[in-house]
């Protein structure tokens, strides 16, 4: 394909790293046998008072609002701060809602963090004085378990031999490239980081760039265009829902990891063709996530690989969160699944979750990647990946190779999996309602009211767990929850420390509300890796 449509499958040789590639593939849909997924419906009566609790605070906001106008009764510093003749930061129902809601509880989201976000770290405390508009430090530093940040394969770490290799590279290299790739930017640690990570996925070539966001916003508009069509899942992350509507590409959503809804749409697009001419898509890309950041749920990425073949489209496949994390050999679903890579036109990923860095890549076949590094924005405009992240990047994957001459990276990988499955299995026993899969280190427990999300995250805090509640609007107005990450570096003490104060607040709080027996896994399955 010409132009902007430079994937395209080819059956030429690639790396055989892949673990399993060059064994035999599992029988068909043998998968579903392990694959499983939890997604309790929300309790009526709960889902009433969350709605209640909602329209609650809608009709006190506006009852303030109506003093604030003409009584002018509250004190000034509970209005929006502005300058006169200039129009307010937000405006209409965005303005009601983050004078009225958010601003009450805005505190979870905006605490800095003195230390290292490793296992365990210290989050600075703050105060307002002007009713949730300004925030200030008291000094004070609050000891917390860390289960907020993507540090899934525990990287992120301000010693060992990642910090060590980084240092050296940082002396020697200095610390940024100040130009793009295409302007003396390009180094021969980038070709280095590269040529790994093309050999890590098992493809034939791979391009990195500094930004995640930017590796599907800046990427995805060289890939498709007017007359093409993308077929895109609910649920997907924000910085492909913007590469997508930048790209120009027409854009049917289908609900999330529903196979039937992606089959009747891809049909349709195939029968009907484009909308008014009904002339052929010049392109179909289906764009996933490996799993799902919000639900903690994975791709059926066999199901969608054979809709794909079904239907000649092409699949974008976004690893952001599956990378390093998910897989016995760490290489993300494709791994986890045991599929020949060669079968995802695109893969995706960032290097900020497992690997402790920042950035993202691409992979796939050499014309894909060849296209992309002269039309992609991110390759053209960007300054390079910084010298010591892209060491980071390189060191971690290395050990996660086991090109380090040590099994550190396969122990980091079992550990995680067994992180996983001993605290969902914990939490579901304990009453709560959890979402995703059985396998996901994004673990969502389910909270409902809007007034549990702040207690439960202060309350946390406070006992020393530091963790991320999401309601809405990132969320559907009754499934606010609190978000779980979990790590390898995290031992079992700490698991079970955190359980104690989920189980303390649970309690409290009233939020178990689970009527679901627990999930029951095989003492093999979650079995600790010594």
């Amino acid at each position: 394909m010409g132009g902007n449509g430079m994937i395209k499958q080819q059956n030429g040789k690639v790396n055989g790293l892949n673990g399993r590639l060059n064994g035999k593939h599992a029988k068909k849909d043998s998968w579903k046998d392990d694959f499983y997924e939890s997604f309790e419906e929300t309790p009526l009566v709960v889902a009433i008072i969350t709605y209640l609790a909602f329209g609650i605070l809608v009709v006190i906001g506006h009852i303030k609002e109506y003093y604030r106008v003409y009584i002018k009764w509250e004190k000034r510093a509970a209005n929006e701060p502005g300058h006169e003749d200039f129009v307010p930061l937000y405006a209409s129902w965005e303005s009601f809602y983050t004078k009225n809601v958010f601003r009450r509880i805005k505190d979870c989201w905006i605490r800095p963090i003195s230390s290292c976000a490793g296992a365990e770290f210290e989050v600075l405390e703050i105060v307002t004085r002007d009713y949730g508009w300004n925030y200030n430090l008291t000094g004070r530093k609050i000891p917390a378990l860390n289960f907020g940040s993507y540090n899934y394969l525990g990287f992120a770490e301000n010693k060992g031999p990642c910090a060590d290799a980084v240092e050296v590279t940082t002396m020697e290299e200095g610390v940024g490239v100040s130009a793009s790739r295409q302007e003396l930017g390009y180094l021969d640690i980038h070709k280095e980081l590269d040529d790994l990570m093309a050999e890590f996925l098992g493809v034939e070539a791979s391009v990195t760039f500094p930004m995640g966001f930017a590796t599907n916003s800046m990427n995805m508009p060289a890939l498709v265009d007017k007359g093409c069509l993308i077929l895109s899942d609910e649920l997907n992350h924000a910085s492909l829902v913007l590469g997508s509507r930048l790209s120009g590409a027409t854009i049917r959503v289908y609900k999330h990891n529903n196979m039937k809804d992606l089959e009747k749409k891809l049909s349709d697009a195939v029968v009907h063709g484009q909308p008014r001419t009904h002339r052929p898509w010049k392109k179909i890309l289906i764009v996933v996530e490996g799993v799902y950041s919000m639900e903690g749920s994975v791709v059926r990425l066999p199901e969608i690989i054979a809709l794909k073949k079904k239907y000649k489209a092409y699949i974008y496949l976004d690893e952001a969160h599956s990378i390093g994390a998910m897989g016995p050999h760490g290489r993300g679903v494709v791994d986890y699944f045991n599929i020949d890579p060669r079968d995802v036109d695109v893969l995706m990923g960032t290097f900020t979750k497992s690997f402790g860095a920042a950035g993202g890549y691409i992979g796939g076949t050499k014309r894909l990647i060849n296209h992309l590094k002269v039309n992609s924005h991110s390759a053209i405009y960007a300054c390079a990946i910084s010298p010591p992240v892209a060491r980071q990047i390189i060191h971690s994957m290395k050990i996660i190779m086991g090109r380090d001459g040590t099994t550190l990276g396969q122990k980091r990988i079992r550990q995680l999996a067994w992180n996983v499955r001993y605290f969902r299995r914990r939490l579901q026993e304990l009453g709560f309602i959890v979402y995703g899969n059985k396998d996901s280190p994004v673990v969502p427990m389910l909270i409902f009211l809007p007034s549990k999300i702040a207690a439960f995250n202060r309350q946390a805090l406070e006992r020393g767990l530091g963790t991320v509640v999401v309601g809405f609007p990132a969320t559907p107005i009754i499934k606010s929850r609190a978000r779980f990450c979990l790590s390898a570096a995290h031992t079992k003490e700490m698991l079970d420390k955190a359980l104690v104060i989920i189980d303390e607040l649970g309690d409290e709080l009233c939020m178990k509300y689970s009527r679901c027996p627990p999930r029951v896994f095989s003492e093999d399955a979650i079995k600790l890796i010594e």
